[in-house]
């Protein structure tokens, strides 16, 4: 059970779910059935789960030269790569994408397919190993799972999902680079040109300290769109708590604050997305 939650990256995959089902909540539309819910619920999981294997099946050579990484599965050896894992892969996206198809639209289905394409093959093959930019749009997995979510409802999308979708791109950024800054001489061990490696960890949190501050700007926006108070507080406290953090990033680039802030951030979204749900709910 250990290796199936870190080969799959379930904990990701949980979050990237999470903000499918906010998309899905801050849409108006017709209401979805209990099935076409789970399926909903599964399918994003499954994609993702599917893209984070795919990852680290790819990647197991440079995992072992990162200590975050060197435990990993199949960098231990405790599972061999191979055709049969490409295979699984394979047959869970496809799974993923046509039950999304079936049970709900093939709108929804493409975003499903396009969360597990970025994730998998845009940032882990084409730009991981040759650009900074890898997670910028490596980052857009979360974007089509809120996209998913909203055109589960409705093909349609409306101003909220996609500003909504706008803000998950401009979180990812901020987010891993915070975590690049704590683990940087992991990612010069293996070769890998995160932002702090590139520019160093001071303007690498200078990065961080203006992107965040683009990220809390953005994730008022819903606000014109139909969300309210609830989803103000939430939006607002989060925003708050992860400024705080990326400004004393800003002034010490160290490990410790870096963690911090990568942890703020997790904070952020969580609350944002809560907020996000709760306020489509109750209408306040």
């Amino acid at each position: 059970m250990r290796a199936i939650i870190g080969i799959f990256k379930l904990r990701i995959g949980v979050v990237i779910t999470f903000t499918a089902l906010a998309g899905l909540a801050i849409t108006p539309g017709p209401r979805l059935t209990g099935l076409q819910l789970l399926v909903l619920t599964l399918s994003v999981l499954l994609s993702s789960a599917s893209a984070g294997a795919f990852n680290q099946y790819y990647e197991y050579d440079s995992d072992r030269l990162m200590a975050r990484t060197r435990q990993r599965p199949f960098a231990t050896g405790e599972c061999r790569p191979g055709p049969l894992w490409l295979l699984a892969i394979l047959a869970l996206t496809t799974l993923s994408v046509a039950a999304a198809w079936i049970a709900l639209n093939a709108w929804s289905a493409l975003f499903v397919f396009l969360g597990a394409f970025f994730y998998a093959i845009v940032y882990t093959v084409w730009l991981k190993r040759r650009t900074w930019l890898n997670i910028v749009f490596g980052g857009l997995a979360g974007s089509w799972a809120v996209l998913a979510g909203a055109s589960a409802a409705t093909p349609q999308l409306g101003a909220a999902p996609l500003a909504l979708a706008l803000v998950l791109f401009l979180w990812t950024p901020p987010h891993f680079w915070s975590l690049a800054i704590a683990c940087r001489d992991d990612y010069v061990a293996a070769g890998v040109p995160m932002l702090p490696v590139v520019v160093g960890d001071r303007r690498a949190a200078g990065t961080i300290f203006h992107g965040t501050l683009l990220l809390v700007a953005a994730s008022l926006l819903p606000l014109a769109f139909g969300l309210g108070t609830t989803y103000f507080i939430g939006a607002a406290t989060g925003g708050a708590i992860f400024i705080r953090q990326a400004w004393r990033l800003r002034r010490d680039p160290g490990r410790q604050t870096a963690m911090r802030c990568f942890h703020a951030s997790l904070l952020q979204l969580s609350l944002l997305l809560t907020a996000a749900i709760v306020d489509s709910q109750i209408g306040y």
